[in-house]
């Protein structure tokens, strides 16, 4: 099954109406914190493990005919059950068997089918794998007995957790249903809980190099009439998906849900590129920024395929994930370069991997951020040596070292932004050594942003990433700029400095085309392409004046010669990369710089940086999400 295009569609143009879950569940540790029904944080929170639902005080959500599907679906009884005897699950949530249960009350009907309302099930692919069938086998059971003592039947857990039982077979079949289909809901990068949504969405295949991706917006949010189906830019491929569409009475399941109350978060899919008339539309099920390995490995873990979109099977292989995977591999002792031949390469990358999930690891229990950001810094300084790596003969003189832009480098950056954060708070905002960690945080949060937009250049699908690391990036800039310490321990000496500028740059007129094109229902590919060059052109010129003085104290900051140009790492000479309709030839315009910046320049040049970065992250959030609350925060920072 797949969805494909009606009409040509511009980049940035939602191409569904906010489409009703068929049913959703939160997440257990969301359960205390956030209502039942819209999702949204409640005015009082509990810090209870919850063993019942909570709702909006106001507003419709008190009055939804949620609570009565609570009940009427067994959910409650499963609550009993867990509460009584969490052994009986020993699993942290219980939120898919939650939301399986209410499906499975909504059915139309009960036959055991491969498809239920259009949905594949995947049951055979999971009850084949060993872990997988475990856990469906135990929570289907749980489903039945939590079913049976709602309809005051007995039920024996233990004679049908090995399998055997054929009164679980409808449960398991749901269950796989919806570890399949459901998707996750989140509210402001808050991750809530899951829903599954009807075959206008679910039908959507997965791309490692999508032309889509989708947004949740609170049901009290959604105006009158906007889930109207002629809103819809998308059908299904094929006379088979037609009638599948149209079968049981009506043309979209969202009906059903309606039926039921017409509440939960809404979903809408909007393009992030030009889809032409015919294309099929496409989202991603994993995350974009880890090389292709890892992709295929969480999407036949997850959902049991094997991915063969165009990025997959690009021989030879995709400029990304090159990049993503690409690492130094230096002769300390002659000066020159060698390879790895795959066996150690993939040797070396799960050392590195697994010091970097360590460190982590040791951090969360022991919560000492001085050690985490010492072994991570040392892992990206100085990499894996013969020390770690058993060499063969004749190639004991190799070091390795990561790129910049591997994956696992990336990773690495944003365990070093929330360290250096919390270190900068230990001692204080007006202490010294505050004023350097911070520097250091933003340091690196500018460095992931710039790494990204490297590869979001050569890959447009990467524009969601994008769109959040140059928002943050630009936030925290702006903040480290506006810090009073700057007065006090600017470079550790007493500074009078000028106070906070109000850029208005003249090289750029980004901030009056950002309002301009909030105004828009539409973002074409023209207006995209040249904010997007645009916006390289300056900070090419900006980022050199403020790099040197943001990575001092810093050994591998240091070594980034330049974070916008990547060219000076080994292998990205002379890389010309193309993004639409328009090419960036990587160079920062810094030929009039001077060598010795004052404090004071210095402080201008990083926050009309930050103002550069928060108004291009919002440009692209804007194609993302539409007018959303990224693009009104980043409004409310301009205008302070």
């Amino acid at each position: 099954m797949e969805m494909r295009a009606k009409e040509d569609i511009q980049i940035g143009q939602d191409i569904t109406p906010p489409l009703a879950p068929l049913a959703f569940s939160l997440y257990n540790s969301s359960l205390p914190s956030n209502c039942s029904a819209c999702f949204l944080s409640l005015s009082t929170a509990t810090t209870a493990a919850a063993t019942f639902l909570r709702y909006c005080s106001n507003g419709a959500c008190s009055s939804t005919h949620d609570s009565s599907l609570h009940y009427s679906s067994a959910e409650h009884h499963l609550f009993s059950l867990l509460h009584s005897n969490p052994s009986l699950f020993p699993h942290p949530d219980s939120s898919d068997l939650r939301l399986s249960l209410r499906l499975l009350h909504l059915l139309p009907s009960y036959t055991l089918s491969p498809r239920f309302l259009g949905l594949l099930t995947n049951r055979h692919e999971f009850i084949s794998d060993e872990v997988d069938s475990a856990r469906v086998r135990t929570g289907a059971s749980l489903m039945a007995m939590a079913r049976a003592m709602r309809d005051e039947r007995e039920f024996e857990f233990e004679s049908n957790s090995d399998g055997n039982g054929g009164d679980c077979e409808l449960e398991k079949a749901v269950l796989c249903l919806v570890i399949t289909n459901a998707v996750e809901i989140n509210f402001n990068s808050q991750r809530l809980g899951i829903g599954v949504y009807d075959k206008c969405f679910s039908w959507i295949n997965h791309s490692c190099s999508p032309n889509s991706c989708y947004r949740f917006v609170p049901a009290f949010a959604v105006s009158e009439g906007s889930d109207d189906s002629s809103s819809i830019w998308i059908l299904p491929f094929g006379d088979a998906a037609k009638m599948q569409m149209e079968d049981r009475g009506g043309c979209t399941t969202c009906e059903l849900a309606k039926g039921f109350g017409n509440y939960g978060p809404r979903l809408i899919v909007r393009s992030i590129k030009g889809i032409q008339r015919g294309e099929e539309v496409t989202i991603t099920y994993t995350e974009l920024l880890q090389p292709m390995a890892l992709r295929q490995s969480d999407l036949l873990l997850e959902y049991k395929f094997f991915c063969n979109c165009s990025r997959c099977s690009t021989v030879p292989q995709d400029y990304v994930d090159h990049a993503l995977e690409e690492m130094f591999c230096v002769n300390l002792h002659k000066g020159c370069s060698k390879t790895l031949d795959k066996h150690y390469k993939e040797k070396a990358v799960e050392m590195l991997r697994d010091m970097l999930d360590s460190s982590i690891e040791e951090y969360m229990e022991v919560g000492d951020p001085v050690s985490c950001c010492d072994k991570v810094e040392g892992l990206l300084t100085e990499g894996l040596s013969n020390r770690h790596l058993e060499q063969a003969r004749g190639d004991s003189d190799i070091d390795i070292k990561l790129s910049p832009l591997h994956y696992i480098s990336l990773n690495a950056y944003t365990t070093l932004i929330s360290t250096y954060k919390i270190r900068a708070g230990l001692n204080g905002e007006m202490h010294p050594q505050s004023f350097d960690m911070s520097r250091t945080s933003v340091a690196y949060s500018l460095l992931l942003a710039c790494a990204t937009h490297y590869l979001f250049l050569s890959d447009p699908s990467l524009i969601v990433s994008a769109a959040t690391f140059w928002i943050d990036a630009g936030q925290d800039l702006l903040s480290f700029g506006r810090s009073p310490s700057w007065n006090s321990f600017a470079n550790g000496e007493l500074q009078n400095l000028s106070a906070v500028p109000h850029v208005n740059c003249p090289r750029c007129s980004l901030l009056d085309r950002f309002e301009s094109h909030l105004s828009c229902t539409q973002t074409r590919n023209m207006i995209f392409n040249s904010i997007t060059k645009e916006f390289h052109k300056c900070t090419s010129i900006i980022i050199p004046k403020a790099w040197s003085f943001l990575v001092e104290g810093c050994k591998y900051l240091k070594d980034v010669k330049d974070p916008i140009d990547f060219s000076w790492i080994q292998g990205h000479e002379n890389t010309q990369l193309q993004h639409g309709e328009f090419n960036i030839c990587n160079g920062s315009e810094n030929a009039d710089l001077s060598e010795n910046e004052s404090i004071d320049d210095v402080k201008t040049a990083i926050y009309e940086l930050g103002m550069h970065c928060l108004l291009y992250g919002g440009f692209l959030s804007s194609i993302c999400y539409g007018d959303s609350c990224s693009t009104r925060l980043i409004r409310n920072v301009i205008c302070i």
